[in-house]
């Protein structure tokens, strides 16, 4: 009896490495996929504040903890939490125990609910690519940015309104991870879907 052939793994960017499946999941299903969605920008943004310094992996093990804990990220509850809340926080071994960070996300809560009253999240943060989503060509890691002009640009207006943890890096990871930018390398699988979703993209009004 011949031995039916085991599929090849699929080719993925180098950054997954041989870590834990959950990694490949996240790349695989959600990295680049556009999201519109504002309580859905709004977890992102924060968590990829959570993740300076550190790795994202260790975000991605403690992410249902974090929602858990940060009354699922929604922006209104969020805003209305207090020194108990951010020393219950801290005493959690769930997620990531920063102070600033976790005062950080209170703030941009707030932010995020002053930004509210006058248009969408997701109308402001897609709003800053006047001709929609990047679509990069990336053929090795060594030519995906750290950070970009756009980045920048953002990071100075998110400040402005109050956000904090939004440094140009931090943001240029955010709009990887949201689907604002492509930045799959052209060899990884997910490159090509990811375009396609991004073709689709309808910006807010």
């Amino acid at each position: 009896m011949i031995a039916a052939r085991q599929k090849p793994p699929p080719v993925r960017c180098p950054w997954p490495g041989i870590e834990a499946d959950i990694y490949a999941a996240y790349h695989d299903t959600e990295w680049g996929v556009p999201k519109l969605d504002d309580r859905a920008l709004f977890e992102k943004l924060v968590l990829e504040g959570f993740q300076a310094g550190l790795s994202w992996l260790t975000i991605l093990h403690k992410r249902e903890n974090f929602r858990s804990g940060f009354a699922g990220f929604d922006p209104e509850k969020l805003a209305r939490f207090t020194e108990n809340d951010i020393a219950r926080l801290m005493a959690d071994t769930g997620v990531v125990r920063n102070r600033a960070k976790i005062e950080a996300a209170v703030l941009n809560a707030k932010a995020f609910l002053e930004v509210s009253e006058k248009e969408s999240f997701a109308h402001l943060l897609w709003g800053f690519l006047e001709n929609g989503p990047i679509n990069n060509r990336c053929d090795t890691s060594a030519d995906v940015p750290a950070e970009t002009l756009l980045s920048k640009k953002m990071s100075k207006a998110l400040k402005a309104r109050g956000f904090r943890f939004v440094g140009p890096t931090t943001l240029y990871a955010f709009m990887q991870s949201v689907g604002m930018v492509n930045d799959h390398l052209v060899s990884c699988h997910r490159h090509e879907p990811c375009a396609k979703l991004q073709q689709r993209v309808k910006l807010p009004a």
